[in-house]
């Protein structure tokens, strides 16, 4: 029997995250972009797909939404009206975009206002060397003070690899930055990210520390993408975490938008699936080093940095998948442990002590 046939009750879950790509298409075209998105992608959710969507989330108690791309702000009605429903249930609604549209300050005050109004209640900005070759670090500075001026909590992830021209302080030390009093400033937070090939086979040079063995396997937790979030793909696949890398592994993608409740299809499909449970609460680079003690010839370490690239080489390295197949009962009883410890035992001891200390 596979994993992914191994039928599980379905254990409560706490903090679902719907996120919506209303297109693919996007003004940069990043290599090792990990959504496939560029100028030459044409696939777009259509606005009362991306609503009933918006409507069953809410249903199913999921606790907020993100709009990500590919770039959303090139959908723009469809995202304003998705927001503002969004916003309606009283989601908290965040924004992953390139800041491409921020091409002076007057605009991006314009863009966020309108983006406010409709009820965001917080954005993300991605930059690099891979996004400032379409998006100039000028345009990150005016959308991050723009957002700054209007008390929108405001985040900027900037790629990581080892050899980089752009790096946090390169945002932080922009005069446009700079120039932005200390209250306004405590919006802004500037974190780094390692920027990972979709092919498990192509590996990047990371600083020092950044990629995984077997120690940091042993102390990472799982991933909180795979079952926490669901996202609608702007091809109409709904996958069962945040996206980077859902186009490349179809094992990862559940249920489709023209399915009657899509929602409830992918979460029940998803959290039936041993492997994917599996992934959740132990993360994908302790099964890759799991696998690797079965079969020695498995190298990994030093190799990756991003959890995401781990699951890719999961997936789609035939070794690790012969181990999985030949092994994957005797971690039943480990798996159902985490999932009762972080569904239920935790969850239920700290609500206790809550009331005792109230």
């Amino acid at each position: 029997m596979k994993p992914a046939d191994q039928k599980l009750p379905l254990l409560p879950r706490r903090g679902r995250t719907l996120s919506i790509m209303p297109t693919f298409t996007c003004p940069a075209a990043c290599t090792d972009c990990r959504t496939l998105s560029s100028p030459r992608e044409r696939a777009h959710l259509d606005l009362a797909t991306v609503l009933a969507a918006i409507d069953e989330a809410r249903e199913l108690d999921f606790c907020n939404v993100v709009f990500t791309g590919g770039e959303a702000t090139l959908e723009w009605t469809t995202l304003l009206q998705g927001i503002q429903r969004a916003a309606s249930y009283h989601f908290p609604v965040r924004l992953v975009t390139n800041a491409h549209w921020a091409t002076s300050a007057s605009v991006a005050h314009e863009k966020l206002a309108a983006l406010i109004a409709a009820g965001l209640s917080e954005i993300n900005y991605s930059t690099g060397d891979e996004h400032i070759r379409f998006v100039p670090l000028e345009r990150v500075a005016h959308a991050c003070v723009a957002a700054c001026r209007l008390h929108l909590r405001t985040h900027v992830m900037m790629e990581l690899k080892e050899a980089r021209s752009i790096t946090p302080e390169s945002l932080e030390q922009h005069p446009l930055i700079t120039a932005l009093p200390l209250a306004e400033r405590a919006y802004l937070t500037v974190l780094s990210s390692p920027w990972m090939p979709l092919n498990h086979t192509t590996t990047y040079r990371y600083p020092e520390g950044v990629a995984c063995d077997v120690q940091a396997a042993a102390m990472r937790g799982g991933c909180t993408s795979v079952l926490r979030t669901y996202t609608l793909q702007a091809d109409g696949r709904v996958g069962a975490c945040c996206g980077l890398g859902l186009r490349v592994i179809p094992e990862l993608n559940v249920s489709t938008t023209d399915m009657p409740q899509c929602l409830h299809q992918a979460i029940s499909a998803s959290e039936e699936d041993f492997l994917k449970l599996w992934i959740h609460y132990q993360g994908p680079a302790k099964v890759v080093a799991w696998a690797a003690q079965y079969n020695p010839a498995i190298r990994w370490e030093g190799m990756y940095a991003h959890q995401c690239q781990m699951c890719q080489r999961l997936y789609h390295d035939d070794a690790i998948r012969a181990v999985i197949a030949s092994h994957w009962q005797e971690m039943i009883a480990e798996v159902l442990q985490a999932a009762w410890l972080d569904d239920v035992h935790i969850p239920a001891t700290l609500s206790q002590i809550q009331r005792e200390t109230a």
